[in-house]
């Protein structure tokens, strides 16, 4: 599936609704500066494409479920990248280092290209493609059940694979982060094989833009506390600092880019 084309504004609007959970046309009329038909238009495609719900007074999330890999490929793009180019230049050549799931931890992969002597350990495809054919990587691939949308192996075989091994690294994402420091996913399979790569590193690195905090996914499997490092594209929201220990994770908040993907300081009506 081609990722779909939205302008910025679509993205933004996108971006809301997967994070608040619901907009009003007339809030988002009035965010934008822009008339409630033209908001409407907006809204509409994005509901064409599947990626919106039209309910009374706005638009919410579709499904209770994660949206498919294409369609978060185009979400907080920049911000993915920048966390990505963190790790990347946290991480040596040399290094093993296991990749899980999602749209974050393959923009890793993007950016580990250039690196040498590096063994990889993963679970999805979209990494094993990001990094074939870079001379200076050897690439293992979990076997299993494929997941034909997102093009990823979870449950026993990953688990089985990650457990072989006790890599130097772990970076992995999440689908939401619970206030009080909960570490939640879309399935109970997702929690297993993340738990895994934790549990067969010797650091682990979690990665998640902004909107995963108060993002709600039902299957839950850790706390903020137990990853070694968590890279962001910003500071942690002031509801979720207590969830921080004094030590962990060490936070590690990617360089800004000089134009933002999204606007920051919004909040949720």
């Amino acid at each position: 599936m081609t990722p779909p084309t939205l302008d910025a504004r679509e993205r933004q609007i996108l971006e809301q609704v997967l994070r608040c959970g619901f907009a009003g046309i007339d809030d988002l009329a009035q965010r934008f500066d822009v008339t409630p038909q033209t908001i409407r238009r907006s809204v509409n495609r994005l509901c064409e494409q599947g990626l919106l719900r039209r309910v009374h007074g706005g638009v919410d999330s579709p499904r209770h479920g994660n949206l498919p890999y294409p369609r978060r490929q185009i979400l907080n793009l920049d911000a993915k990248r920048r966390i990505a180019n963190a790790v990347a230049a946290f991480i040596p050549d040399g290094a093993s280092v296991s990749i899980g799931i999602g749209t974050t931890p393959a923009q890793v992969a993007v950016a580990l290209r250039a690196h040498s002597r590096l063994r990889v350990i993963t679970n999805s495809l979209n990494v094993a493609t990001a990094l074939g054919g870079s001379p200076g990587i050897e690439v293992t691939i979990a076997g299993g059940p494929l997941r034909p949308t997102d093009l990823d192996v979870v449950g026993s075989g990953a688990v089985s694979c990650f457990s072989a091994f006790k890599t130097d690294f772990a970076v992995f994402g999440v689908g939401g982060i619970d206030r009080d420091g909960t570490l939640l996913d879309f399935d109970v399979a997702e929690v297993a094989t993340r738990q895994a790569m934790a549990d067969n590193c010797r650091t682990s690195l979690l990665v998640a833009d902004a909107s995963k905090f108060g993002r709600p996914a039902i299957a839950r499997g850790g706390r903020l506390g137990d990853a070694d490092h968590l890279f962001i594209d910003g500071p942690v929201p002031t509801d979720y600092l207590g969830a921080l220990d004094a030590d962990r994770p060490r936070v590690q908040v990617a360089a800004s880019a000089e134009t933002p993907a999204r606007q920051t300081g919004e909040t949720c009506s």
